[in-house]
């Protein structure tokens, strides 16, 4: 189709993660990319000059939590006819560019978390206004979709776009995974192991998992647990599990950024936990056959814990419950090798399913489809 030539992408900034699928619909569609240089908390980006259809960095210019992108709403002059934003209320230029396109006859897209359950009333009626401002709503999950629909967001002008990384990379490299004495070797035992993966920080609340080890370890039992991450806030996880007197059953991995080494990680521990929350590391994780346990509380809630199916994938604790944590992680730690083969294939298959980017492609098409058919 001629008009995906005419793909406009807007963006706060060029996430380390997303280049895989930008990259793909820079082949596809043929899309123009123009990404802001910064956003509020420093994050890992991609060289943005390996994007085919990288057009422009556009500046961010921060006024507490509201922004504007210096050069942005001139693009919709441009000879565009669809364009894709980040649906962040927050962004002042982006408001400004609904209206003109609203004006000019052109398109606006929002690639956007949506609702997340915890908004004021105040807040509410802001997003309410600036989403029916967009033609279409690509929200990451459904949970988010069906919050929206309760507030008046028409429902065919949603599709969930859900997450994905580098899909057949890591679907390639998965079929080369086989259970390794990795964890053995380190820890000098065969006791099940539980993996974090992600950014230490205090909002992910690692120290609760290290309270439920302590609680296993004075039952008696041995659990290992791997931390692969950065502390970028200082936590000090370590020192707090020497202060509980459980750091003997801690592997301070550090940062890694090697598929190949984390997908061996993965695949061999029994659990990953993440306490505070879940976002990618849960599309990480499953992505290795490896499944997740987080909190319930769904509007604090990344919206990658869509994928976790209770007793199939992972499953759900009462937030900042560490005895529930506990009896909710146990059943995963005594599994046999049958089990844990079933548990792989669930999560390989739920991955497959949606959590890639062939399936956020499908869906970019048919936004751009359902445009002509409701013309």
């Amino acid at each position: 189709m001629e008009d995906y030539k005419r793909i406009c992408v807007i963006t706060n900034i060029g996430t380390h993660y997303r280049y895989p699928i930008y990259k793909q619909m820079a082949n596809e569609f043929s899309c123009s990319f123009y990404l802001g240089d910064k956003v509020e908390v420093p994050i890992k980006t991609f060289d943005y000059n390996e994007l085919p259809g990288y057009k422009k960095t556009l500046k961010n210019h921060y006024f507490h939590h509201f922004y504007w992108q210096s050069g942005s709403v001139g693009l919709i002059f441009k000879p565009y006819h669809y364009y894709i934003l980040d649906g962040e209320p927050y962004c002042l230029s982006s408001w400004l560019i609904l209206l003109l396109a609203r004006l000019l006859g052109k398109k606006t897209i929002a690639w956007t978390h949506g609702w997340y359950g915890r908004e004021s009333k105040v807040k509410g009626i802001i997003k309410t206004v600036f989403y029916t401002l967009h033609h279409k709503l690509m929200i990451y999950n459904n949970y988010a979709i069906g919050l929206m629909a309760k507030e008046g967001i028409a429902k065919e002008k949603m599709y969930c776009i859900a997450n994905s990384m580098d899909s057949d990379k890591e679907k390639a490299l998965r079929d080369t995974l086989k259970a390794t004495s990795i964890y053995t070797n380190h820890f000098h035992n065969d006791a099940p192991t539980i993996i974090y993966c992600g950014r230490i920080q205090k909002w992910k609340k690692l120290e609760i998992l290290i309270d439920c080890i302590k609680q296993i370890d004075q039952e008696g039992l041995t659990v290992n647990c791997i931390i692969v991450g950065k502390d970028v806030e200082g936590v000090h996880i370590d020192d707090y599990a020497k202060k509980q007197g459980v750091e003997s059953r801690i592997w301070m991995y550090g940062p890694c950024y090697n598929d190949k080494t984390l997908g061996e990680l993965f695949y061999n521990a029994h659990v990953c936990v993440s306490p505070g929350n879940v976002g990618l590391t849960a599309i990480h994780a499953l992505t290795f056959g490896c499944p997740v346990i987080t909190h319930g509380d769904l509007p604090y809630q990344g919206p990658e814990f869509e994928a976790i199916k209770p007793g199939i994938t992972g499953d759900f604790f009462i937030r900042d419950n560490t005895s529930d944590l506990k009896a909710k992680l146990l059943p995963w730690l005594n599994i046999d090798h049958l089990q844990r083969e079933r548990i792989r294939k669930a999560a390989f298959e739920e991955i497959d399913r949606k959590w890639n980017f062939h399936y956020q492609l499908n869906i970019i098409r048919k936004v751009i489809a359902d445009f002509y058919e409701h013309a």
